[in-house]
């Protein structure tokens, strides 16, 4: 089944966006990196940087490091990396961990936060002090990063689409990320009990009753969150690809979940024979997936290159502002090597929306530093790092 979001008019969207960006751009502190210092990070031996203007630019040739710094300032964020999920990735070669650490302003207090990973053991600082628990990180400090790479949120299949919805919605609700980390780890243990049982001729249902209560409670809620979330994104979402596309075009979003139809509860009773049979849970917010259209058409089947483009763009751009009003800071924004990647009327676009007043603190990498100067004129106060 699918929650479909109805296709609004445009003056609308307009109003409840404009609407929601005064509500940003009032009394709103920033979340800014002063200063970087990386140990055996990638192709970093021993490096410190500072970033003391609005916009840094990251320039230096292709394979100089650009992508591994920004990915660094995102570490810092969340506690791990952007381009990879193995920590190992992140290891300089032939050493055998790391250490990132980074001097950031927040909420007009300087904060030190570092975060070290040495065989295989990860660990993380606040002013000096381990925290006990990653998750007591998420939401205090954020950012949000553009990358070549996102286009998968697009074209690629459901995953990275429940990724990136659950890494916005865990930064402003500590349940959700707690709701969603125990359906994860019951999930595994559900499918575990499903290949055991499977050839057996008398299942032990007990077992199953607790798992399917637990999928059921968290599955239930992050659900819910997923379809609230999207009322609100969807009108920023809007906005923002008119922004960059100078076009009159509508986006329309549907989510597309087996809660929709009957509760989750219900799913894993009925769908038991076919789960065993499989050896794997077939139904539940693991599944989840939305679908993205302009003006009624598939994106991801039919969409141009350039609308495609500008739809990408709109929602990282959207995320932004969202993060913006639910955490009441403005968080870094991180642009990998996306002037390569756009024509002209975008990148013109896009300047212009990120050097307003409601956007913080951007850092950029780029191969041409002459082109940046020109990109941004006189609109903003552009710093360099040269590789």
């Amino acid at each position: 089944m699918s929650f479909n979001t109805k296709l609004p008019n445009y003056s609308l969207f307009r109003w409840q966006s404009l609407y929601f960006c005064s509500l940003i751009h009032f009394a709103l502190q920033q979340t800014k990196i002063k200063k970087l210092s990386l140990i055996q990070f990638r192709n970093y031996t021993s490096s410190v940087y500072e970033f003391g203007a609005p916009v840094t630019c990251i320039t230096g040739a292709n394979g100089s490091g650009k992508t591994n710094l920004l990915d660094a300032v995102y570490y810092l964020c969340y506690t791990k990396s952007y381009l990879s999920a193995y920590q190992q990735h992140s290891v300089q070669m032939g050493t055998d961990g790391f250490r990132i650490t980074g001097k950031f302003e927040n909420d007009g207090t300087d904060e030190v936060i570092s975060c070290k990973w040495k065989a295989a053991k990860k660990e993380v600082f606040r002013n000096d002090v381990a925290y006990e628990k990653f998750t007591d990180h998420i939401g205090r400090f954020s950012a949000v990063m553009i990358a070549p790479d996102d286009t998968e949120l697009i074209n690629g299949g459901s995953e990275p689409r429940r990724r990136w919805v659950d890494s916005i919605l865990s930064q402003i609700d500590a349940t959700y990320l707690e709701k969603l980390m125990v359906y994860q780890r019951i999930l595994l243990q559900r499918n575990a009990w499903l290949k055991m049982q499977a050839f057996k001729p008398n299942p032990v249902y007990a077992e199953l009753d607790y798992y399917n209560a637990q999928l059921s409670d968290c599955g239930t809620y992050i659900h819910g969150k997923r379809k609230i979330f999207l009322d609100s994104f969807l009108p920023l979402l809007n906005d923002f690809y008119h922004q960059l596309s100078g076009g009159k075009e509508l986006v329309q979003v549907t989510y597309d979940s087996d809660l929709e139809s009957k509760p989750l509860q219900i799913w894993l009773h009925d769908t038991l024979e076919h789960d065993l049979r499989l050896q794997r849970t077939l139904r539940g917010t693991h599944k989840d997936d939305w679908a993205f259209f302009i003006s009624g058409m598939v994106l991801k089947q039919f969409g141009s290159q350039g609308q495609k483009k500008s739809f990408l763009f709109a929602m990282k751009l959207a995320q932004y502002a969202y993060l913006s009003k639910a955490l009441g800071h403005l968080p870094i924004l991180l642009l990998d090597d996306i002037f390569e990647k756009l024509d002209q009327s975008r990148m013109e676009s896009l300047l212009r929306i990120i050097c307003g007043a409601e956007f913080g603190q951007v850092i950029l990498s780029d191969t041409h530093p002459e082109r940046i100067r020109q990109a941004f004129g006189e609109m903003a106060d552009v710093g360099f790092i040269f590789l």
